[in-house]
């Protein structure tokens, strides 16, 4: 496969671009981790950049809501934030004290939901900011990415507990346990095969899980690649980054894995969307934002 890769530097240097999302615009919306400011880049690499209300938010992972704006997690701030397309922020503060939120995705009921990695939490904020919370059965479990099954549930990933976590909207919470022993599951994303994919940071291995708890693992080529967030593309292959290694790699349904060397040298990919324009793009928390063109 003949690929290109672009990077458009962005307006300040530690600004820590981490994660990422297409907006109902059609543009690339962002979160600056070190910058305190949610940005937006078209498919021309054209840069506008929001600055949050509160200092230090530490913005992480960004997802559509129902209602059209972006909705993103405040680590720092223990707060859950909403951006419209205009820029205007709205901010929400989580009942629980340094609950941690990390990942943050749109449920089947119109309500956003997200990990709290310190409180050992899931929570659900609906459009109007009423928020709800379920405690995760075992301690330590440090959820942390969530997306949507095809189930109608939520799925997410049990960094400390090994395990992948399912929560019904109802908020009834199972766990599967990860075959890989201390592989510190991270990313997750639903497969175009309907089937859960998920990265094992830790175990170096991209992993599948079935609705029903059936596990398959793939062992990357390169030690120590630290794989981190990934996505489907638009092929049914899924798309990763490995943070690690410098490097995006691909999976196919069957299990074969080709990897792509990133320009820039140690540019610590973090999240990656498929793009309207067919690219994969991509954050690096050295300052960039990558477009991998395929």
């Amino acid at each position: 496969m003949n690929i290109k890769i672009n990077e458009y530097k962005l307006p300040m240097d530690k600004s820590g671009p981490y994660g990422i999302t297409v907006g109902p615009d059609g543009a690339m919306w962002y979160t600056e981790s070190r910058g305190n400011k949610i940005g937006r880049i078209t498919s021309k690499g054209e840069i506008t950049e929001y600055l949050l209300p509160t200092l230090n938010a530490e913005p992480l992972i960004i997802a559509n809501g129902i209602d059209g704006a972006l909705w993103f997690t405040e680590y720092k701030a223990n707060k859950i934030g909403k951006i419209s397309i205009e820029g205007k922020v709205t901010e929400y503060d989580l009942p629980t004290a340094n609950a941690g939120p990390y990942g943050i995705t749109l449920g089947s009921d119109d309500a956003m939901w997200f990990t709290e990695i310190s409180s050992n939490k899931i929570g659900r904020i609906t459009v109007n900011g009423e928020i709800s919370e379920y405690d995760l059965p075992i301690l330590g479990s440090f959820p942390s990415m969530i997306i949507a099954g095809s189930d109608g549930a939520l799925w997410f990933t049990e960094n400390q507990g090994n395990r992948i976590g399912r929560i019904t909207i109802s908020g009834d919470i199972t766990g599967f346990n990860i075959p890989t022993i201390a592989s510190g599951p991270v990313g997750i994303c639903k497969g175009g095969d309907n089937a859960i994919w998920f990265v094992e940071i830790m175990g170096n291995k991209i992993g599948r899980i079935t609705t029903s708890g059936e596990f398959s693992e793939y062992l990357l080529p390169t030690q120590n690649a630290k794989p981190h967030a990934i996505v489907s593309g638009k092929d049914g292959e899924l798309w990763f980054t490995e943070w690690g290694s410098n490097q995006i790699g691909r999976i196919k349904s069957c299990g074969e894995i080709i990897e792509y060397q990133i320009p820039t040298i140690d540019s610590e990919p973090h999240g990656l969307v498929l793009g309207p324009d067919g690219a994969i793009w991509f954050t690096e928390e050295c300052g960039k934002i990558g477009q991998l063109i395929y």
